[in-house]
């Protein structure tokens, strides 16, 4: 008898499937859907776009499903091909230049009131840890981290605000994650960084990809500007593997 699946199959539209797993999210999950992303993309032909959540996959499809066991059947087959050779794909590293000075850092006087910490503190504990980029959602490029220093959860705004600057660098719970564009937002705000990270005209438009890893290196306002100023922005983000 072969082993169970470790997720489970919802309709949620007669184009589109969720697939749930029922478990907290870790890494090796992580590496685990995105293998099985990667086999489901190469299988199917007729599907127009996956959507990735913490524990799910939305995998809609160009025209209605017919016979919805044989695609159940055919997702299970690519699930199964998973090989360790995927598990282990090497993935790309990156460091972000971010400021937390002045006008970028609109919670950071708040949240080290809260937390009893100094603002230095918090700046030091946010640039410590390397983050695991979980995936790419909210906003286009929006990316989704996990690796937050448990002294800086922090829950988000009761009240949003209305506009938050592009490239905020935010904390919302346990969560952490980096505003692509201007946008409305509740997470709290202590930092910014110069560096573009969504551009549409790319064949990748977000410059990383769930499964890569992330860390922060704190800038001065007088380095955040010559970034900013620069005629290439992006060479200032730096890449490993």
């Amino acid at each position: 008898m072969s082993k169970s699946l470790p997720f489970t199959f919802f309709q949620m539209h007669p184009k589109a499937l969720l697939l749930e797993w029922q478990q907290e999210p870790n890494l090796d999950l992580l590496h685990e859907i995105n293998c099985f992303k990667t086999n489901i993309e190469s299988h199917f032909k007729d599907i127009c776009q996956i959507t990735q959540g913490y524990c799910t996959l939305l995998i809609q499809w160009k025209n209605e499903l017919e016979n919805l066991t044989e695609i159940k059947a055919q997702l299970e087959t690519q699930f199964r091909n998973i090989d360790s050779t995927q598990r282990h794909k090497k993935s790309k590293h990156w460091t972000l230049p971010v400021c937390y000075e002045g006008e970028f850092a609109l919670d950071l006087e708040e949240l080290s009131s809260e937390l009893n910490l100094s603002k230095e503190e918090i700046v030091s504990r946010y640039s410590q840890p390397t983050y695991n980029v979980f995936f790419i959602g909210f906003l286009p490029g929006f990316l989704y981290l996990e690796g937050l220093d448990p002294r800086l959860f922090f829950p988000r705004k009761k009240t949003p605000r209305l506009k938050i600057p592009k490239g905020a660098i935010a904390i919302g719970g346990k969560q952490t994650g980096i505003y692509p564009s201007q946008s409305p937002g509740g997470w709290q705000i202590i930092g910014n960084t110069p560096i573009p990270l969504f551009n549409p005209d790319k064949k990748n438009p977000c410059f990383a990809a769930s499964g890569d890893t992330l860390s922060f290196d704190p800038i001065s306002y007088e380095e955040y500007q010559l970034i900013l100023k620069a005629k290439n922005p992006i060479q200032y983000l730096t890449k490993k593997g």
